[in-house]
């Protein structure tokens, strides 16, 4: 379980994809501090398992149906990627409450700077946006973000700028893909209602 709270950028060292799914080393600093064999590492905002871990770099290895539903399949070595370290249960939320298991990909059809601000706004799929409320959380890529506006299939997101410097975003673009995590608590409420009688 994860926050969204990015810990750091980290850089795709190497990439190894094939028809039987994908391998990543993965560079960085901060996650490698303490980091075991086996653990999880959101990766863009996908939950991965971390192998062959060194002083600042991990293995994961991503399965065919992870890279059909994500962007991961994206990445090539020198890509910069949002990493984050599970949450400990004795520490804040800053976030909210994230899973790692991506819904969906998002593309950003507009980015504009507004104030302090980048206004980002996000093309979905409807099946994603039954889960999304104004004022609500989402992941993008891994980051806890809220909802200001929602139109059509589109919803709109604001990055201040210690976001913008700390994360991907601050590099993202029109046209560039996202993977999204829509708040859990939805779905859960909607399972249930369905076998409520």
């Amino acid at each position: 379980m994860f926050c969204g709270i990015v810990e750091e950028i980290g850089t795709i060292s190497e990439c190894i994809a094939g028809p039987l799914g994908a391998r990543l080393t993965i560079r960085g600093t901060v996650v490698h501090d303490g980091l075991q064999e086996g653990e999880s590492v959101a990766v863009n905002g996908v939950c991965l398992t971390a192998t062959n871990v060194s002083a600042d770099r991990f293995v994961a290895d991503v399965s065919p149906e992870t890279l059909r539903v994500t962007t991961l399949g994206t990445l090539d070595t020198g890509s910069v990627v949002n990493l984050e370290r599970p949450m400990k249960l004795d520490q804040r939320i800053g976030g909210h409450l994230v899973s790692g298991h991506v819904d969906g990909i998002g593309t950003i059809i507009e980015r504009n700077e507004i104030g302090n601000s980048i206004v980002f706004q996000i093309s979905v799929d409807q099946g994603i946006l039954r889960y999304c409320i104004v004022k609500g959380s989402v992941a993008l890529d891994g980051v806890s973000l809220t909802i200001n506006q929602i139109k059509s299939n589109i919803f709109e997101v604001a990055i201040v700028p210690h976001t913008a410097e700390t994360t991907t975003f601050g590099s993202k673009n029109v046209r560039d893909s996202v993977n999204i995590e829509t708040d859990m608590i939805g779905k859960y409420i909607e399972r249930l209602y369905k076998f409520s009688g």
